[in-house]
């Protein structure tokens, strides 16, 4: 019995340190974060589309900032920090998809329109730079109705998309 107990706990013990050596960290939520990543710099993503709502950027920044924190460990700094982040917004559209048909006295309308963001991400990693990437981010989202009724109900959506696909892209990257 004692040298089934003693295997046992041999056996388990040999798993945890391959576990322990191995050379990133598993969240809970699925990320992969290699553990000397502890520091990365957050900077403002700034409004260069052609399009500007006001208070997109602070959004965007504070919404990708606060996804970072809650799910991971790793504390977000400003200036020389292991990773760094940064970008713009580039792209902020409202276009029509559908077409409302009207009778023949008038021009017809949208029947559903279309919300767009694109944001441009760099990702520096220091010490993987094939962990590094720079890309475009695009999501959007179909509404009817007045556009600047729907947009504060729109905005935050979109933001989560994009947040959500730029940390998956950063912090659980499997290929």
């Amino acid at each position: 019995m004692r040298k089934r107990l003693f295997l046992s706990l041999l056996v388990l013990g040999t798993v945890v340190m391959l576990f322990n050596s191995c050379a990133y960290k598993l969240s809970l939520n699925g990320a992969s974060i290699p553990p000397d990543l502890k520091t990365i710099d957050i900077q403002f993503f700034e409004n260069n589309a052609q399009l500007v709502v006001p208070t997109l950027s602070q959004t965007f920044t504070e919404a990708l900032k606060n996804r970072i924190r809650t799910q991971t460990n790793i504390s977000i700094i400003r200036g020389e920090a292991n990773a760094t982040m940064s970008g713009a917004i580039t792209g902020y559209s409202i276009a029509p998809v559908s077409i409302q048909a009207t009778n023949s006295n008038t021009a017809p309308i949208a029947g559903a329109s279309r919300l767009t963001i694109t944001v441009q991400v760099k990702y520096v990693y220091d010490a993987d730079k094939k962990l590094s990437f720079e890309e475009s981010f695009t999501k959007s989202k179909d509404f009817t109705g007045d556009s600047a009724s729907q947009e504060q109900t729109l905005i935050p959506e979109i933001v989560k998309q994009l947040t959500d696909d730029i940390f998956n892209r950063a912090f659980a990257n499997w290929n």
